[in-house]
């Protein structure tokens, strides 16, 4: 057992890029420096590095950011509650917290022994299409029920969570398209943490790191189409 672990966590933390060491370390810790600046909570600070080295580290294929997302995904949650975005928190907590523990068995099942990596792969256009057309209805319907359950931009929520849930099943599904859909998902929790932000809570932290999943969602999609282009699903 501690052999095992030990192999694999010097698996995992071993061969890395240059550019995405510099990227991780540097983006946290602009994120530690201006969280710690604005005076940002423990939990926050917490909850925003965990999460960056959780979506770099599934950049890098690296099925150890399971990890990771499992201590983010509870602190973020419990913020998420706070600033009454409960699409977020039911989000969290009712499916990534699960989901992290299937990643990680599933991510280990199909890393390359050679590379240190998953396995990458991308979408053929009729699932393309069929996966767009499902978000835009469930979007609109989770968006109704957030509205009556008075949550803050319910229709905003509702992108993010109905998203983030696609995803996070490509994500497992080790597809190239993941980062597509993550990008807007950033782009959108960006905008309601800085209003959030903006009416005078404390949450740069997690403003912070949602900036940093978005030009992570960029580069890592340029990345993951370039090595999954002769791997169609």
């Amino acid at each position: 057992m501690g052999a095992g672990l030990t192999a694999y966590l010097k698996s995992e933390f071993s061969n890395w890029g240059k550019g995405e060491t510099i990227w991780l370390f540097s983006a946290s810790a602009v994120i530690l420096g201006l969280s710690l600046y604005w005076g940002d909570s423990l939990l926050g600070i917490i909850a925003a590095l965990t999460g960056v080295w959780c979506v770099v580290l599934t950049g890098m294929g690296k099925s150890v950011c399971f990890v990771f997302g499992i201590v983010n995904v509870l602190c973020y949650a419990y913020i998420s509650y706070g600033a009454k975005y409960y699409g977020e928190v039911m989000l969290n907590t009712l499916y990534y917290f699960p989901m992290n523990f299937v990643g990680l068995y599933i991510w280990n099942k199909h890393t390359n022994k050679e590379t240190g990596e998953v396995d990458k792969r991308h979408l053929n256009n009729k699932k393309r299409l069929i996966i767009a057309l499902g978000s835009i209805v469930a979007i609109g319907i989770y968006g109704v029920i957030l509205k009556y359950m008075g949550g803050n931009l319910p229709y905003v929520d509702s992108l993010t969570t109905i998203l983030s849930i696609t995803a996070q099943i490509l994500t497992l599904y080790r597809v190239a398209e993941q980062w597509i859909l993550w990008m807007v998902v950033n782009a959108a929790t960006i905008f309601m943490w800085g209003v959030n932000f903006a009416q005078g809570n404390e949450n740069i932290a997690v403003l912070l790191m949602w900036m940093v999943y978005f030009l992570n969602a960029v580069f890592m999609y340029y990345r993951w189409s370039k090595e999954a282009k002769n791997n169609e699903i």
